[in-house]
């Protein structure tokens, strides 16, 4: 029997991969294909188009500055009102720093540009400016009953509107902001955090609530099995203890 498809659009794999975000789709293929389920992935680069319906998972990374001004226009001009359509009809999707940033209102850069964003989530990113000191170093939040871990390196502050919901509450580290407690934001099934690492190999049930998101969308699914997930594990409480 063919296994069962989900369908993953990775945006910009060759502009916004810092801190091996790309291992997030590695860690999404291996715990699909383990579970019987066949994880397509399909690079979107600039100029490419983004059809809302065809995809389960959508996946953007970070980048410098530089690399976020072409995607910025690249979602202006072709591909963000496609990607809020596909959140908004349920499909799942992780954007990690730059993907975080821009799935925002805007990002404004520390050189006093402003970069629009996709309007996902109701938030804004300012940077303080080239003297401000960046938020660096590893980050612990308190999510869903349990921990996220990872590395944070930005320069940029995210605040939150009356619109967006928090991902997590920051335990160490500085997370959105530095001053809120906050990190990340959730809107229906988007996800967006500062954590890199990559965030997902150390959150093994972050990758998996993207997965049943997937599942349940396109096959009505209502749960996942769990995995041992024994290095998994050992992997998030030496991050924890890095942390601390």
């Amino acid at each position: 029997m063919n296994p069962r498809k989900l369908r993953l659009g990775h945006l910009y794999p060759s502009l916004m991969n810092v801190y091996g975000d790309r291992g997030n789709i590695i860690c999404l293929q291996r715990r699909c294909r383990v579970r019987d389920v066949e994880l397509e992935v399909t690079p979107l680069e600039v100029g490419d188009a983004l059809e809302p319906d065809a995809f389960d998972l959508l996946f953007m990374g970070g980048a410098q500055d530089r690399e976020q001004r072409l995607v910025a226009d690249d979602l202006s001009a072709l591909k963000g009102e496609s990607l809020r359509a596909a959140v908004e009809a349920g499909v799942a999707y992780l954007g990690v720093c730059g993907g975080y940033q821009l799935a925002g209102r805007f990002y404004r850069g520390a050189d006093g540009e402003q970069l629009e964003g996709v309007g996902i989530f109701d938030m804004y990113t300012l940077h303080p400016g080239p003297k401000a000191k960046r938020l660096i170093g590893n980050l612990v939040a308190e999510w869903e009953g349990g921990t996220l871990v990872g590395f944070e390196n930005h320069g940029g502050r995210t605040y939150l509107g009356s619109g967006a919901q928090p991902l997590a509450k920051v335990l160490h580290g500085f997370g959105n902001d530095g001053a809120s407690g906050y990190e990340g934001a959730r809107y229906r099934n988007a996800f967006g955090c500062y954590l890199h690492g990559p965030v997902l190999p150390k959150n093994p049930f972050l990758a998996d609530t993207l997965i049943f998101l997937a599942l349940q969308r396109r096959y009505g699914d209502e749960g996942i099995d769990a995995l041992p997930d024994e290095l998994e594990t050992l992997a998030h409480a030496a991050a924890l203890y890095r942390a601390k």
